[in-house]
């Protein structure tokens, strides 16, 4: 199953195409949605095609900050059962220890990684569609509902000490310094947002101390009822092999190493929860490439080395092995939002009726 998103993420939408004068219903059936799923916010959708619409809305609209608008629309609210327990953890690291922790439980093809050195803390944000779908308006969604989040929080001025994107700059990069402030990053290796350590240490201003253990049990028997402590194991190994790829030292006697195991220890480890070596290596590829891909910057003998590949021709035969199509065309489609077989002409929505028009 294609990874999802609950309807809460268009939190807003269908006011915003209409005075951006574009038809939603026309939009969104023009991708396979149905705008009737609006009205029920806790249904679970495709990711895809919800990120296909967004771009298209922002290409018919003409409007290059789409993504930012929605994301104004959005409250706390929009995240779920989950927004019930943020406000009453202690500090910012806490909330976002959860929303990395549960980020599943909102929408699905997002990914987080908070990485912290010399005083900074950068929280990087991906996502995986599991097919090519365009990432730019989607990304500045989520970065915008991001920063929403921790301002609802913390303090309602905050802004990120920097707030880089992997996207083309925009042709009028206001929008976007106007809801991240002025350290924006167009063009960079990543998407992401850098937090000051005393950032982290910020108090929710909303918490009450006596009511977190309500809320802890709370998060334990609805918002994440399911045990994911296997999954999260196989996690482990998975990042390493996702550090030790693009060194070239991805073999499995190279990642028991790294994980002070022996390699017949690492085989059983992961067939103890129905996996194989090899299953992890196409896991973890499989993830990256698809993060790595819709980034112009980097070509595709680049991604081929991060992905560990010793020659472009053997990650070009993997890469259709696993996706049934190639790099190249994957990244036309993930650019153009189009599946294959379909043209821009089939995004097409009417122009609005000039005012005093017969229509």
């Amino acid at each position: 199953m294609r990874p999802r998103v609950r309807t809460n993420t268009l939190t807003g939408y269908a006011g915003l195409a209409r005075g951006s004068g574009l038809d939603p219903a026309a939009l969104m059936g023009t991708v396979g949605l149905d705008i009737a799923d609006l009205d029920v916010p806790e249904r679970w959708i495709p990711g895809a095609p919800v990120a296909r619409l967004l771009e298209f809305s922002a290409q018919q609209a003409g409007r290059p900050d789409f993504g930012l608008r929605l994301a104004s629309l959005r409250r706390l609210g929009t995240l779920g059962p989950l927004s019930v327990v943020l406000r009453e953890e202690p500090d910012l690291r806490s909330a976002l220890d959860l929303l990395i922790r549960y980020e599943s439980t909102y929408t699905q093809p997002l990914r987080l990684r908070l990485r912290e050195s010399d005083g900074r803390a950068t929280l990087e944000m991906w996502l995986e569609f599991g097919e090519p779908a365009p990432h730019a308006q989607a990304l500045d969604l989520g970065m915008a509902a991001l920063t929403g989040i921790v301002r609802t929080l913390v303090r309602s001025d905050w802004e990120p000490l920097s707030a880089s994107f992997a996207r083309p700059a925009p042709p009028d990069p206001e929008p976007w310094r106007a809801v991240f402030g002025p350290g924006v990053l167009f063009e960079r290796d990543y998407t992401g947002v850098v937090f000051r350590d005393q950032d982290l240490r910020a108090a929710i201003v909303a918490a009450d101390s006596s009511l977190r253990p309500y809320t802890q049990q709370f998060l334990r028997t609805v918002v994440a009822p399911a045990d994911a402590t296997d999954a999260s194991e196989v996690a482990d190994v998975e990042e390493t092999v996702e550090l030790l790829l693009p060194l070239g030292r991805h073999g499995i006697a190279q990642v028991s190493r790294y994980l002070g195991l022996r390699p017949h220890a690492l085989q059983r480890y992961l067939a103890d929860r129905g996996e194989t070596f090899s299953s992890v290596m196409n896991a973890t590829r499989a993830r990256l490439a698809e993060r790595y891909l819709p980034n112009e910057r980097y070509s595709l003998t680049e991604v081929s080395q991060m992905l560990g590949f010793g020659a472009p021709s053997a990650f070009s035969r993997w890469f259709r092995q696993q996706f049934g199509t190639s790099a190249t065309e994957w990244r036309r489609q993930a650019r153009s939002g189009m599946p294959a077989g379909s043209t821009p002409d089939a995004a097409h929505v009417d122009e609005p009726a000039e005012p005093g028009g017969g229509g």
